[in-house]
Order: structure tokens, then C-alpha cells, then sequence
């Protein structure tokens, strides 16, 4: 899978599709790796911009490699956020001394590491957003 490949390395250079202007021009721009949850081994939450057209929004990418041998899934949902709730989080991302280590316990992993009862991540439930949109390659 050419995303994970390029997570992996620590790019951020996948280009996605933007929601706002359809140029191939929409890039993580920066990211904070949460710790693994009841459903997912790997979750990341990042913030997207639209070179083009100055687009920005939350996404959330989860994956999961539980089942079978080689099986895994994954989704990556964008999220519509107002600018001063954007702004926020990407303040607490930016503010995280180890963003690429989802054991770190600074203030920002924590105030994002929301858990229902069932132990998977609902960190979102606290965030109002304006809807949703899939990031597509």
C-alpha cells in the first residue's frame, strides 16, 4: 500500500485529492500518533492543507491488522472543522515534543486519547465538525 509505505518513511508528501478544489494538491501536514485502541493498532490524527487552495481540515487515519495473517484494513476520513477548532488541534500537535510516538504522555496525547467504555478511541465525540470527506489518492 503506497500510503503506509510512505508513513512509514515519514513522508508527507502523498498527494490527495482536495474536497474544496479537486487538485491533486491536498497534504498531511502535520500529524500526532495516538496510542492503539480496542479496534485499531495504529491511529494518527492529522491536519491537511490544500496547496492550491488554502484548504485545511482534520484527518484521521486508523488501521488495523487483526484477523488473518496479511489482513489488514484501514480508513482515512477528513474532517470539516471550524478554523478556531482547527487551529486548536494543530496547536496541540505542534506543541508535542514526540509526535511520531504514540507512547508519549505530553499534554496534547493526553487531551486526545479520549476512550468509551469499550476501550476505542471517541476523541472525536468531543470535537464538533461540519461533516466529513474520504481522502482519496
Amino acid at each position: 500500500m503506497r500510503l503506509k509505505q510512505n508513513r512509514e518513511q515519514g513522508s508527507h508528501e502523498v498527494p490527495f485529492v482536495c474536497p474544496e478544489c479537486s487538485a491533486k494538491s491536498l497534504r498531511i501536514t502535520d500529524r500526532l500518533e495516538l496510542p492503539p485502541d480496542s479496534r485499531s493498532d495504529e491511529i494518527t490524527l492529522q491536519v491537511v492543507s490544500c496547496s492550491d487552495c488554502g484548504f485545511e481540515a482534520l484527518a484521521v487515519y486508523e488501521e488495523s491488522r487483526r484477523g488473518p495473517l496479511g489482513d489488514e484494513s484501514f480508513h482515512h476520513t477528513g474532517y470539516y472543522l471550524n478554523r478556531e477548532d482547527l487551529d486548536a488541534l494543530k496547536g496541540k500537535i505542534r506543541r508535542c515534543p514526540k509526535p511520531k510516538d504514540h507512547r508519549c504522555r505530553c499534554a496534547s496525547h493526553r487531551s486526545l486519547e479520549h476512550r468509551d467504555s469499550s476501550g476505542r478511541w471517541n476523541a472525536l465525540d468531543h470535537i464538533a465538525y461540519d461533516g466529513v470527506f474520504e481522502l482519496r489518492l
